[in-house]
């Protein structure tokens, strides 16, 4: 009993001399005033400590203790309460910041320590200023700089008057040299319960950032019922976020501010990697992060470069954690390493060499990567490690899962459209509502907008129908990447080891329920005969051999638009506006800003990441896909055509014509492709989702009125329009938020794309991609026609010329290696349905439980996608070889799983 009261604060408690009773003095929130000379004073209450009705520490609560009884105030006393402080340790550190923390532990006992001071709700009507603990200093600190283990737990006591009321906020000053994680903070010893701060942020020195920091409790509060005691506070932490939008970040700063992409390139390096920047009324884009680095040296407009391993500002609590940024570290080693052997190879090779045969592909699941060296053993000689390993087994791929059940699933048509349905980018299918296929480029700039597709390639195709009643029964879809590349292949077809064309591809669904590809149109820009062809499935030796080309090519220009329009531009960058806006202008104690919390997870870290190594000059994305150069003004053009509007999914399938308005199914749709795993799956998660919003924001929000009048609410999806996508900021199709149903459709569209979307079109990159010949990102050869010289070296060897138009060795390794660290998952990653501190992260019962529901609801969801994936009706998630589709399934292990929905945009 002492150890737990000693523990509870009760034991310092009994023996203050602020507390002349055996019981403890504590008071409530209900203020009386007693006399007009006298000051206002808390109505006290009674606890009892008797042995046998303690304090226990149990689950928060927001209900008040139940032995209280009420007495007649007699005068205000002092007492003191007991602070819990949770710090997360470094598992490793290293030397510099081993002789720091010995520095702070020794400085600690002399004062240089950390300070905390409880505020509380209320105000002190004598001052008219919050009422305020005493400031007191975080014990134990010397004593415990030794500890290993992950989280250490300090404790503080606060002395407060007893009519001090509720604490609403602490403020904490930190001297020592060296920042720290707090990640909570417990108060105990208030008639009201414990009292939790949820704080996971990084305290920085005050030599780093002077002042105090402010942590706000669970409590959520809309702006119009802050605390008298917290409004100031309230006002000042967001004026801290915000900054002035001045001067360049330094790593330790927690400022949010936008800019445009204007540091992709690095013109001081050469014409060669010079980038247009994006954003702006020449080539619209949504907004970043702001850095505020100084301009290079040969242009003004564009930002200076940080080049790896030298990091990008991210605000400082946006930053990878330990674990995260571990497990990123080593995939980026591992990438390195997958990419070494290779490039030597091609460093003392004539040219980059392809692959000899598809054997050679398989070597590097099997047998890892081969040191073929010829002539230049000896090089290997210096390298005391490559001694002996002319031949060695070295740093084998993971088998990717395309390959895992049926080694040539790739080859098959049915394959072929199954992923473009389950793979790892289903959202750009539609549904044919005409034949032929019409662009709506200008046909002044980009020739004729007819398409070369005609019914005699297609109707042989329709079991028995006719292209008219295959468009009326909906059973005809198409993959169109026409307009989004025919602008761009000029430049893209004169680089050198790039030849693309703008592909279209026709599918039929099948009386089976799959669909099979029966058309493909590859376009050129000019007049030329060669500038549209179409093929149809082979009936032939050499016809297979020039569809299987055709297909590469479609595959080419889908992983290109993948990555950089679904991927990147859509659920990447056009958040980040929302993420920044949210920290700019909803406070922490908000109830919008606590919901959407985990939905913004390390977002802002890995976007900066890829601008610092994916998305800019020669960057991997560049060297990898096939517009090169040209990637990021492919994902600006598409971004005029973005809407968030139609973000959602039912809004996405209804506008692609895969699915129709119908009240009276489940989710408000009905597809028109029964079988479509991520639509099938995608609608559960979303429903989900929807629910759990519209619960939350009804919760708080009863009428239109409070959703207008709350100011920092407007002030947040006005900024993230106006500011964070000022290039669109006056279209029409913006949604309005007045009422509550507008809220929970803004908000269920954020955390879908953030979660649930993102995960779909990233998790699968390399058990879809890792085997190259499935899914090349580029091309390096046209498919030859009987009038071009190389059509004899086609016919001859096949084979051959279908290796030598995917990417080289090189190029598959690191594309490999890149896509292997896109699709892992880190052992911290939170999963929809879970987060951090699960039951004290609002201090809101009803919400709580409610969340509680959500996740219930979405373990049932992961049961239902398991049963979907057994059930041999559905033939595009069940069969010989067929990958089953968990892409959409809710949990995951660590790894390439490819499953998994983290709650953010995390990798």
């Amino acid at each position: 009993m002492a150890l737990a009261k000693e523990i509870m604060g009760f034991s310092v408690l009994e023996k203050s001399s602020f507390v002349t009773s055996s019981n403890i003095v504590l008071f409530n929130n209900n203020f009386r005033q007693r006399t007009k000379n006298h000051r206002f004073c808390a109505t006290p209450v009674v606890v009892c400590c008797s042995d046998n009705k303690r304090f226990q520490r149990t689950t928060p609560s927001a209900a008040v203790t139940d032995n209280l009884v009420r007495v007649a105030p007699e005068k205000a006393v002092r007492f003191k309460v007991r602070a819990v402080i949770t710090v997360r340790n470094k598992t490793k550190e290293d030397f510099k910041e081993t002789l720091v923390r010995h520095v702070d532990s020794f400085a600690d006992k002399f004062g240089r320590n950390v300070v905390l001071q409880l505020v509380s709700t209320q105000v002190d009507l004598r001052t008219g200023t919050p009422k305020k603990s005493k400031e007191t200093v975080l014990r134990d600190w010397s004593e415990k700089s030794n500890v290993k283990e992950e989280r250490v737990n300090y404790t503080a006591d606060f002395v407060v008057d007893s009519n001090f009321g509720v604490p609403g906020a602490i403020t904490v000053i930190n001297k020592h040299h060296q920042e720290f994680f707090m990640e909570s903070i417990t108060i105990e010893g208030f008639a009201c319960g414990p009292v939790h701060f949820p704080c996971s942020s990084w305290v920085q020195s005050t030599t780093d950032l002077p002042g105090k920091r402010i942590f706000f409790s669970n409590q959520p509060y809309l702006p119009s019922e802050t605390p008298a005691g917290l409004r100031a506070l309230r006002q000042k932490e967001l004026r801290d976020l915000r900054g002035d939008g001045k001067g360049v970040r330094k790593l330790s700063d927690r400022i949010y501010d936008y800019d445009v992409y204007n540091d992709l390139g690095n013109p001081d390096k050469g014409i060669d990697f010079v980038r247009p920047s994006l954003g702006g009324e020449k080539c619209p884009y949504p907004r970043r992060c702001r850095t505020g680095r100084l301009p290079s040296n040969s242009d003004d407009h564009a930002e200076s470069r940080v080049e790896k391993p030298l990091p990008m500002y991210v605000p400082r609590d946006e930053q990878f954690e330990e674990c995260k940024a571990n497990t990123f570290s080593f995939s980026r080693l591992k990438g390195m390493l997958h990419n070494l052997l290779p490039a030597i190879t091609a460093k003392f090779s004539p040219k980059n060499p392809d692959f000899k045969g598809f054997e050679q592909i398989d070597s590097l699941y099997s047998e890892g990567l081969p040191l073929n060296l010829g002539t230049q053993d000896k090089f290997l000689e210096k390298f005391p490690m490559m001694k002996g390993s002319r031949q060695a087994n070295l740093l084998k791929y993971d088998i990717p899962m395309i390959t895992s059940q049926d080694k040539f699933a790739w080859m098959r048509d049915d394959e072929f459209a199954r992923q473009a349905i389950a793979g790892v980018n289903p959202v750009a299918i539609e549904g044919l509502t005409s034949f032929p296929p019409v662009s709506k480029l200008d046909p002044e700039l980009h020739g004729p907008q007819e398409s070369a597709l005609k019914e005699e390639h297609i109707i042989g195709h329709l079991n028995g129908m006719t292209v008219q009643e295959a468009l009326e029964g909906n059973k005809l879809f198409i993959v169109d990447y026409h307009d989004i590349y025919l602008p761009f292949l000029d430049k893209i077809n004169a680089i050198d080891g790039r030849a693309t064309y703008a592909t279209r591809t026709i599918f039929f669904s099948t009386p089976s329920g799959t669909l099979k590809p029966i058309a493909i149109e590859l376009s050129l820009p000019g007049p030329s005969s060669r500038a549209k062809r179409v093929f149809t499935p082979p009936v032939d030796a050499t016809t297979n051999w020039l569809w299987q080309l055709a297909k590469a090519h479609v595959c080419s220009n889908d992983a290109g638009a993948h990555q950089l329009v679904y991927h990147w531009l859509r659920t990447h960058a056009c958040t980040e506006p929302f993420i920044i806006a949210a920290h700019r202008q909803l406070s922490s104690m908000h109830p919008i800003y606590k919901l959407l919390d985990p939905h913004m997870r390390y977002t802002l870290e890995i976007n900066a990441l890829a601008r610092q190594n994916l998305i800019n000059a020669d960057g991997v994305i560049e060297a990898c896909f096939t517009p090169g150069r040209y990637c990021m003004e492919i994902s600006a053009a598409a971004y005029k055509n973005w809407r968030f509007d139609l973000e959602g999914l039912p809004a996405d399938l209804i506008r692609r014509g895969m699915a129709v308005p119908d009240s009276t199914q489940p989710h408000g749709v009905k597809l028109l492709l029964d079988d479509y795993p991520y639509a099938a799956d995608g609608l559960l998660i979303w429903d989900a989702i929807n629910n759990w919003v519209r619960t939350y924001v009804n919760h708080y929000y009863t009428d239109s009125n409070t959703v207008c009048n709350d100011r920092e609410l407007q002030a947040w999806y006005a900024e993230s329009i106006n500011v964070g996508h000022a290039d669109v900021r006056n279209e029409s199709w913006w949604p309005r938020l007045a009422t509550s149903d507008d809220l929970t459709s803004i908000l269920t569209t954020i955390i879908w794309l953030a979660s649930a979307q993102h995960a779909a079109l990233n998790f699968g990159q390399y058990p879809y991609g890792g085997y190259v010949p499935n899914r090349p990102p580029l091309m390096r050869r046209l498919v030859p026609d009987e009038n071009d010289p190389e059509y004899v070296n086609f016919l001859s060897d096949p084979q051959k010329y279908f290796l030598a138009s995917i990417p080289s060795m090189l190029q598959s390794t690191k594309y490999m290696a890149v896509v292997d660290t896109l699709s892992t998952h880190s052992a911290d990653e939170e999963y929809i349905g879970e987060r951090s501190n699960p039951s004290i992260w609002s201090g809101d019962a009803e919400i709580v439980e409610a969340f509680y529901e959500f996740s219930a609801k979405i373990g049932h969801i992961e049961k239902e996608i398991e049963e979907r994936n057994r059930d041999p009706k559905l033939k595009n998630r069940c069969g010989a070889g067929v990958l089953p589709y968990e892409l959409l399934a809710p949990s995951s292990g660590p790894g390439a799983t490819c499953r998994g929905i983290p709650n953010s945009v995390t990798i």
